[in-house]
């Protein structure tokens, strides 16, 4: 029974944020170009602040679940979904933090540009992550 909670919650957190980053990434990130110049930094910073307030626990749940399985699970499919968590974590504190910490300070379309064309790592990242915690349980 115990190990059904750990496979199901690694899939609900990696289906919901799955979810999320394709709203984020293909609806939200590209309305940064709407915002005006003068109202967007208190647009940013709200963007942040109310995403990370969904974004951080279900990450946090998605990697500390992966590590369980691979941990508990050990095979060559739990040790994926594990890397693909890693990856997503590095994309997100090398790539997508920086873009962030630039735009806090004010509107810049390349580094809009940028945050949209790095974030599609994301995107396929957290895909794969999916298909690979379904294939655990299947």
């Amino acid at each position: 029974m115990g190990y059904l909670f750990l496979f199901y919650s690694n899939l609900i957190s990696s289906s919901i944020l799955l979810g999320l980053i394709l709203v984020v990434h293909f609806v939200h990130y590209k309305s940064f170009y709407f915002i005006s110049d003068k109202e967007f930094i208190d647009f940013h910073t709200f963007h942040t602040r109310s995403i990370s307030y969904l974004v951080i626990p279900l990450m946090i749940i998605e990697a500390s679940t992966s590590i369980m399985i691979c941990f508990f699970y050990y095979g060559i499919l739990p040790l994926i979904n594990l890397i693909l968590v890693l990856s997503i974590w590095i994309v997100t504190f090398l790539l997508q933090v920086p873009c962030h910490n630039k735009l806090s300070s004010g509107k810049s379309e390349t580094i809009i540009k940028k945050l949209i064309d790095t974030n599609i790592i994301r995107v396929y990242l957290w895909f794969f992550k999916t298909i690979s915690v379904l294939l655990i349980i299947l």
